[in-house]
Formats: C-alpha cells, structure tokens, sequence
C-alpha cells in the first residue's frame, strides 16, 4: 500500500479516556475515513506502524445536533476504528510520526 493512501485510509488516532483505556488490552483507537473497509484499514495500520493486526472492529458515531447562541449545527459522522494487535506488538500514538 502507498504511504498516501495509508493517510486517505487513516485519519488520526481517537485519543480519548476510553481508548487509553483500551490499551491495556492491546488495542488502539483510530479515526477512519468514511469509506474504508476492515481490510484497508489493515493493511494500513500493518504498513504505517510495522504491527501485526489480530482484528479490526468499526463504528460510525452519529453527528450530534448542537446550538450555539441560537444557530441550529450539526457534527459530523466519525467513523471509527479498534484495532486489536497480536501479542508482542504495540503502538504509541501519542508520540506522533
């Protein structure tokens, strides 16, 4: 896979309570494009990080309706990754690259 489309692919990592959380059990969060299936999402995080991925698991977080001082606004829709990695493998996101 390129290195552009592994950026098209992965959007940035979901760096929150819960996925700091999740990394005890050796999984890590990302934010995917809309598009991107199970198996890109893969191979993505194989080429961009040099893991090896156990399994992927998706979701799609519905945009909330927000007001502000009146003006009606809408979220976007996120989707999201968990990345589960095999055994002796990790990743910190918080690092960057």
């Amino acid at each position: 896979m390129n290195p552009e489309k592994v950026y098209d692919v992965i959007v940035s990592p979901a760096i929150t309570e819960k996925s700091t959380m999740m990394s005890e059990n050796n999984q890590v969060m990302f934010n995917v494009a809309r598009s991107a299936s199970k198996p890109k999402i893969k191979k993505a995080v194989e080429t961009l990080f040099d893991v090896k991925v156990k399994s992927v698991n998706t979701l799609v977080r519905k945009g909330k309706v927000k007001r502000f001082r009146g003006v009606h606004g809408k979220q976007n829709d996120v989707k999201k990754a968990i990345v589960t990695l095999e055994e002796g493998y990790s990743i910190d996101v918080t690092t960057g690259l």
